[in-house]
């Protein structure tokens, strides 16, 4: 019984090795020019250590310049170990034409893996290939072919209000360093939401016009656009250090020692690498059978409501909760005011949203109302509508919430409904009529003049005084209620220091992504609250220039874009972030703030 296990075992071990092998064959270019060089490899992916009797093609109408050449790559990812092994030959034609590279061979575990044929085609018009200048190591040519960034949208005609996912992607044939952002892209006309991307970059090989890169995703965003027209993405920049290898300089015998690969002579070359500029037509929403309750929804949603009770007495409260969930920009998505009748009294809505940033953006927002009905009897609460344009279906959708019917019985202090009469109607008498008396009357004399006690004074002033502050209180209460702006305005530092408050929690080092992304929010929200910009027109241009009109220093200007560029840096390089540099990105992000505050409220008081 025993034997059998271990039978069973060797098997299953022979098969589960088998099918995590894979031999391949790529070339750095599938089109080719006469006496034009190019490289083909032959790549065993799985436990290479133990490959065996590697057999090359006949390479019949090219030149073997180089090869084999053999190189290893080992990687743990999650803990397993995987390791490839590749064989290179780099090659020249002889003659133009279609040309097919033959299978390679290989042997692993008992069993041989061959490559598929690689077509290669050779065109005529290309020269021999040109040489070097003495005072550079390659060419500002080259570098432009071999790397370089492709920003491409999914799609370019869209609605205003429609989701379009530009991916920016970085190529490469040349071995680079980590790279840093030079300049972001600006999206002027959109609202932008960024989608996660892997915080280090992941290389895969993929043909880019018959030719063979190294490429990796680096940024990600959603834009939906908020007007309509032709609407520009400008490019996305990067300064990436290129690792080449360093030209000999003289004939001596020294170099030709000391420039063998062995000893990794290389020198790093400073480039910027560009993206293309994307055009996107935005076409604005359909004028016709526009619904009454559209305020500017686009996407796909749907509508749910739930009350917390249908039974209750008067002065009781009841929550009323109305949740929209699908696909959109669903951060800006408000709902029809609701109209109660006469009766109850409702307070704003409290609102809660939850983001799901994949490549398709949605969520849910639920909106959450306190009623409470003061007078008692039965009553209805009304349906509320939402309404939306649909890209997909191109239309307009209405959704109606079902009505809710409720019994209010009479409560503590209720107002019972009378004749048609409102509360505001009925008053209620603390006490009769009382008759005057005409006898019995007692009379004490008091000798001397008093004079009025303290007490007096302050028991006659002291209402007044208190009188005066609640007013005044609550004239400021409902000034501030109907300014939206001003409210904004005279928060705008308590909101932000609460959120660097939070910030300030997770300088451990722990959860660098959230810090630099809870700094960036404390900001936005502040200048965007200080400075009236609407959050979907909040740009880092526009935040300047309404910091020069408000004549901000040069030095806070630079700083506020010191810090947007450094969070944004961080999600490229996040290894390099530490308990140093957050703390000091804190301590500068709340000195920026509080100079700022200092610097409009001078201005305020002149």
């Amino acid at each position: 019984m025993k034997k059998y296990v271990i039978n069973i075992l060797l098997i299953l071990l022979v098969v589960s090795v088998s099918f995590a092998q894979k031999f391949e064959a790529t070339a750095d270019k599938t089109t080719v020019g006469e006496n034009e060089r190019f490289q083909v490899y032959f790549t065993f992916e799985g436990q290479s250590s133990n490959v065996s009797g590697f057999k090359a093609p006949s390479f019949d109408g090219f030149r073997v310049i180089s090869g084999p050449n053999q190189s290893t790559n080992m990687q743990i990812i999650n803990g397993q170990v995987a390791s490839s092994i590749t064989f290179s030959f780099i090659l020249v034609p002889t003659q133009v034409g279609e040309f097919t590279i033959g299978k390679a061979f290989i042997n692993f575990a008992g069993a041989q893996y061959e490559t598929s044929p690689l077509s290669i085609k050779v065109i005529q018009g290309t020269t021999a290939p040109q040489q070097q200048s003495q005072g550079s190591t390659i060419s500002d040519e080259e570098l432009r072919k071999s790397v370089f960034i492709v920003a491409t949208a999914d799609k370019r005609n869209v609605y205003q209000g429609e989701q379009v996912t530009i991916t920016y992607k970085l190529y490469s044939k040349l071995q680079i360093a980590s790279i840093q952002i030079a300049k972001l892209p600006t999206y002027t006309g959109f609202w932008q939401e960024e989608i996660p991307t892997n915080n280090t970059i992941n290389w895969e090989i993929e043909m880019y016009n018959g030719e063979r890169f190294r490429t990796a995703v680096i940024k990600k965003v959603a834009l939906f656009p908020s007007k309509f027209g032709e609407l520009t993405v400008t490019p996305f920049e990067l300064d990436v250090p290129i690792v080449v290898k360093k030209r000999r300089t003289s004939d001596s015998f020294f170099d030709d020692f000391f420039n063998d690969s062995f000893f990794g002579r290389t020198e790093t070359i400073a480039y910027t690498a560009k993206s293309n500029t994307i055009k996107i037509n935005s076409e604005p929403l359909p004028q016709n059978n526009v619904p009454s309750s559209f305020n500017g929804a686009v996407g796909d949603y749907n509508l749910t409501s739930e009350i917390s009770k249908t039974y209750l007495r008067a002065n009781e409260s009841l929550s009323l909760k109305f949740t929209v969930s699908g696909s959109g920009n669903i951060q800006l998505l408000d709902l029809p005011k609701l109209q109660l009748p006469t009766g109850f009294e409702v307070y704003e809505p409290k609102s809660n949203l939850s983001i799901n940033r994949s490549n398709k953006i949605s969520g849910t927002k639920t909106f959450e109302y306190l009623v409470i009905p003061r007078i008692q009897g039965k009553k209805k609460i009304p349906a509320i509508e939402f309404s939306f344009f649909s890209p997909t279906n191109r239309n307009y959708v209405t959704l109606t919430s079902p009505e809710y019917e409720i019994e209010v019985e009479k409560g503590d202090g209720a107002i019972a409904s009378t004749g048609g009469f409102s509360k505001e109607d009925i008053r209620l008498l603390n006490e009769d009529i009382r008759f005057i008396k005409t006898s019995d009357f007692s009379f004490r004399s008091r000798n001397g003049n008093r004079l009025i006690p303290t007490w007096f004074w302050i028991g006659l002033f002291l209402p007044a005084l208190f009188l005066t502050a609640v007013l005044g209180v609550h004239k400021r209460n409902r000034k501030l209620s109907t300014n939206t702006q001003l409210l904004r305005y005279r928060k705008a530092e308590k909101i932000a220091r609460k959120r660097l408050k939070t910030a300030q929690k997770l300088i451990s080092g722990s959860d660098s992504l959230k810090f630099y992304s809870e700094i960036s929010q404390a900001m936005s929200g502040y200048l965007q609250d200080k400075l009236d910009i609407q959050k979907s027109d909040f740009t880092l241009d526009k935040t300047i220039t309404k910091l020069q009109e408000n004549n901000i220093s040069e030095d806070l200007q630079q700083k506020v874009k010191e810090i947007y560029e450094r969070c944004e840096f961080a999600r490229f390089s996040p290894a390099s972030q530490n308990l140093t540099a957050e703390q000091s990105m804190y301590d500068e992000a709340l000195n920026v703030i509080v100079k700022i505050e200092h610097q409009l409220n001078l201005k305020k008081t002149r």
